[in-house]
């Protein structure tokens, strides 16, 4: 059973968004301050926007915790975090899962950045992010924020499925770029 439900799950991440989006806001246009928000992470600790005033912040929703595009993109971040750090940057991901999902993906995946839980997508709201349906099973689509140190979005990536492998590389570009 556990197999066809992830099949099922898996299947439904590749068909198009169009025929699974939920109404969403627009994304938020280039240049405007980002929604504060405050949500737990994957050890129950709230974590805040406002946490990290004074540093790059790579916002990125994924669909679900333990499937292959979202271990990928998480892997990718992983892998670059010293990078990330040395350009005073941190990276978030947000989901609608549970913070027990976080922490059961994490600990396999071997993540130490944050992951926040958004079961009822307040956040995913706020930020404009599709949300998409596959029966009663509810999941954010792939999208990236670029917040820079004051708190102003600079860069959007709303299709990141285009270039998942390489996502953190032109996030990383990106930060360089606006940071000149």
């Amino acid at each position: 059973m556990k197999k066809i439900l992830q099949f099922s799950l898996a299947a439904a991440l590749l068909v198009p968004s169009a025929a699974f989006s939920a109404a969403a806001a627009d994304a938020l246009p280039i240049g405007t301050t980002a929604p504060k928000f405050t949500l737990p992470s994957q050890d129950n600790s709230p974590i805040s926007l406002a946490d990290y005033k004074g540093k790059w912040v790579v916002l990125y929703f994924y669909p679900k915790d333990m499937t292959s595009g979202c271990t990928i993109e998480a892997h990718g971040f992983q892998r670059d975090l010293d990078k990330y750090k040395a350009a005073n940057a941190v990276v978030i991901g947000v989901s609608l899962d549970t913070a027990g999902s976080h922490k059961s993906f994490c600990d396999k995946e071997s993540l130490t950045f944050k992951l926040l839980a958004d079961p009822e997508h307040s956040v995913v709201d706020a930020y404009g992010v599709p949300v998409k349906s596959h029966g009663t099973m509810k999941f954010a689509s792939r999208q990236t924020y670029l917040i820079n140190p004051e708190g102003k979005i600079v860069k959007f990536w709303p299709n990141v499925d285009d270039d998942l492998r390489n996502h953190s590389a032109n996030v990383l570009a990106a930060i360089a770029t606006e940071g000149k």
